[in-house]
């Protein structure tokens, strides 16, 4: 409503100077106002001219985040930055550093939590979860909190650790100030959006304070990301794996000249994909739509063939499935969701076309088809150089995904295109992931690193950046793959850091040279009593590859160690490894 002098108790230059101020404010702003001026008329005189003396109790506010990769921590940080304010008391730590005995002294509790394979928490997070679920955990009914959920919708158990944070708290009688939002693997805008909504339910609660200042979300547009990318050039690309193998494992070498990036050992290199124009092609002809016709992708229009290179047609999820069985008249469809093993069975290899052509007549128009899919995710790589060895360079180490399903041969989206049509001189995009849970120490403290296949990838930036500082401190490589001749990436650095010190020791197993499979869990129990011995003097434990088959393989491996060499139960082996991961010496980089 627009003021007037006859509707208001204001003169008309006054109503002038109201009705240019007030439609342009936030409404953070207008709740602050608002609380400003019943403070003055309170207070009286004094404060109107003394606006800071208004009396406001400090709030202290924790944020703990639950971070595998970092992007929780990121956003953490975020929240933290955003709430700054002369009367709160920010705390932003991870979960794994908490001192949860401080659990029932806390005023407001903001969590940031991913989900980590299949629903479980980030390691990081796994010691303050299984607290909060016990029967330990305290009440918590003076507790007001809210949960920002991470997780990729591809996986049956979407955002399952922040959903179980958010379901615990509330049956532990604390309180939500704003609703949950569980965020899909493009989270930026959902993210600044709840980060929005806390800011404002503080002020709220606080609006009688000057103080419950309008704080803006920190944007970061002058970082890169997936919806601002650099495009790197392609410098150096090579086939390390030798003729005859079974894989194709690119060494992608790229230029970051001009970009500012730059990058620690054990960071991730994202790679925003498009889908390929074959594959475009085989789902447009199976839709039976031409693709020159319009559609709308967030407001944006574009010919479906276009929009078609940035949405998700390769994972087939039970949510997607979900979305897909409106616009089917084949009932086998909804009857496939019903048995979750039948299901996971059929999805596994399969893509969008398959669904398309199995589960016709679809009644879709090519709006509602492309409405139900999701924004293609990046594909993330760590990173295998050290910045300090090649600046303005950044290495990738990609293994080519490829199968045979129904009859058609496939592909990885971008590790595909990598090996088959990426050329020197190509231009890629990227963004640079900083990975906290996962960095080389800044001393001498001895590494044990563990990987099969491309999980060898940061061992290589650790070694080169160790190389190049000049860092004295013992490393011990276990590395697995198929053939000796044909698959042992990077084989020549391995031995020539060996030769001059950097490298201590190194074993392989390479499964496939013998009659009876060898992998890396072996080699580490054969030498479980320098392995040990190595542990107990410090060394930091690190584990890069699948979380499927290494890393819990891995993880067992360990355990049966610390139960022989410390004489410790297979409970209290496996608490002591937890006590490692909780100190930060047994870090995973796992997929």
């Amino acid at each position: 409503m627009t003021l007037q002098v006859i509707n208001s108790p204001f003169n008309e230059q006054q109503v002038k100077i109201l009705n240019e101020l007030l439609p342009n404010l936030t409404s953070q702003q207008k709740i602050w106002l608002t609380g400003y001026l019943a403070a003055a008329s309170a207070e009286g005189p004094a404060a109107v001219q003394e606006p800071a003396q208004v009396a406001q109790q400090t709030k202290e506010i924790t944020i703990l985040f639950a971070s595998q990769t970092g992007n929780s921590q990121k956003i953490a940080k975020k929240l933290g930055a955003a709430l700054e304010n002369p009367n709160h008391q920010i705390t932003v730590t991870s979960m794994g550093d908490y001192k949860v005995n401080n659990l029932k002294k806390l005023d407001h509790l903001f969590i940031v939590a991913s989900t980590h394979g299949e629903g479980e928490p980030p390691d990081n997070a796994i010691s303050f979860y299984e607290y909060l679920h016990s029967k330990r955990a305290p009440k918590l009914d003076n507790v007001k909190y809210a949960v920002l959920s991470l997780g990729d919708s591809s996986y049956e158990f979407f955002c399952k650790t922040g959903i179980d944070f958010d379901e615990r708290l509330k049956a532990l009688g604390a309180t939500s100030i704003v609703p949950r939002i569980d965020c899909d693997v493009d989270f930026d805008a959902d993210a600044d959006a709840w980060i929005q909504q806390v800011t404002e339910a503080l002020a709220t609660s606080t609006a009688a304070s000057p103080a419950a200042q309008t704080v803006q979300v920190p944007t970061g547009t002058s970082d890169y990301s997936r919806s601002n990318p650099f495009y790197a050039e392609v410098l150096e690309k090579v086939n390390l794996n030798g003729r005859g193998s079974n894989k194709e494992t690119i060494h992608l070498e790229l230029s970051l000249e001009g970009s500012g990036l730059t990058y620690e050992p054990g960071d991730v290199l994202a790679i925003v994909p498009e889908n390929s124009d074959h594959l475009i092609a085989l789902l447009l002809a199976a839709l039976g739509f031409d693709g020159t016709q319009k559609v709308t992708v967030d407001g944006n229009e574009s010919a479906l063939q276009d929009a078609l290179k940035h949405l998700d047609i390769t994972a087939l999820s039970k949510t997607l499935l979900n979305k897909f069985i409106p616009y089917t008249q084949n009932t086998e469809l909804g009857a496939l969701i019903e048995d979750r093993d039948v299901l996971n069975a059929y999805v596994y290899g399969r893509d969008v076309i398959d669904i398309v052509e199995t589960f016709s007549p679809w009644t879709w128009t090519p709006q509602q088809f492309i409405e139900q899919l999701r924004k293609i995710p990046a594909r993330e790589y760590s990173i295998s150089s050290s910045y300090a060895a090649y600046p303005e360079e950044v290495h990738l180490t990609i293994g080519k995904v490829f199968h045979e399903t129904g009859g058609r041969y496939r592909e990885g989206v971008v590790s595909g295109n990598v090996a088959t049509n990426v050329e020197i001189g190509d231009k890629l995009a990227v963004y640079v992931k900083q990975n906290p849970n996962f960095k080389l120490p800044a001393d001498s403290v001895p590494i044990i690193m563990i990987g099969a296949g491309t999980g060898i990838a940061p061992f290589r930036s650790f070694l080169q950046e160790r190389e190049e500082q000049g860092t004295q401190g013992k490393s011990w490589l276990f590395f697995g793959d198929q053939h000796f001749v044909t698959d042992f990436l990077y084989q020549v650095e391995w031995q020539r850091w060996l030769k001059e010190g950097t490298l201590t020791n190194m074993n392989v197993a390479f499964s496939r040279d013998q009659q009876e499979k060898i992998y890396v869990q072996h080699r580490l129990i054969e030498n479980a009593k320098e392995v040990f011995e190595w542990i107990e003097q410090g060394a930091n434990i690190y584990l890069c590859g699948d979380e499927k088959t290494l890393g819990h393989s891995v993880n067992e491996a360990l355990i049966t160690i610390f139960e022989q060499q410390k004489q410790l139960s297979r409970d209290e082996a496996a608490d002591y490894l937890k006590e490692l991961q909780k100190q930060k010496r047994y870090q995973r980089d796992v997929y």
